[in-house]
């Protein structure tokens, strides 16, 4: 059965794999079973175990029955989520209907509908404007030691 998952290190037998997602994994208030894998990064369909995802790892220990034509899909809208009973297969064209566009950003911001087509923005304009304000910050910083290192102050 784990041969079944793209990626996944050969060394894993079922009973690694269960305790490893386990020891990896935090559960949320709001019921979600989140895994840390590789990286920082959260929301991305964590990768662990080899270079298998995390969510159809969970899907094939926790719940079975896997077949690699369908996607897994997460109810509960965590793309890091493993909890076996937010996980379910679909075909790609369910998995795509399925899917919505959240009404915040992963910051928390309210997202804005764009007039043209009556749906949330897909860039949220306040992280936007706080990134390139951070951006614009660094510029002016590397500016003032460029001069400094020239004897040159002021603008």
């Amino acid at each position: 059965m784990l041969s079944q998952i793209t990626g996944l290190s050969r060394h894993f037998t079922e009973e690694t794999l269960r305790a490893y997602l386990r020891s990896r994994s935090i559960r949320l208030d709001n019921g979600c079973l989140i895994v840390r894998g590789y990286g920082n990064r959260r929301g991305v369909h964590q990768k662990l175990a080899g270079r298998a995802w995390a969510h159809v790892a969970a899907y094939v220990i926790f719940v079975g029955g896997y077949d690699p034509a369908l996607e897994i899909h997460h109810d509960c809208g965590v793309p890091d989520c493993i909890e076996p009973t937010h996980l379910r297969q679909l075909s790609h064209a369910e998995n795509c209907r399925e899917r919505r566009q959240r009404p915040q950003c992963r910051n928390g911001h309210d997202r804005e509908i764009e007039s043209a087509t009556g749906r949330f923005r897909r860039a949220c304009r306040i992280c936007n404007r706080q990134a390139q304000k951070r951006w614009r910050e660094r510029q002016a910083a590397l500016v003032a030691e460029g001069r400094a290192a020239y004897g040159r102050l002021g603008p």
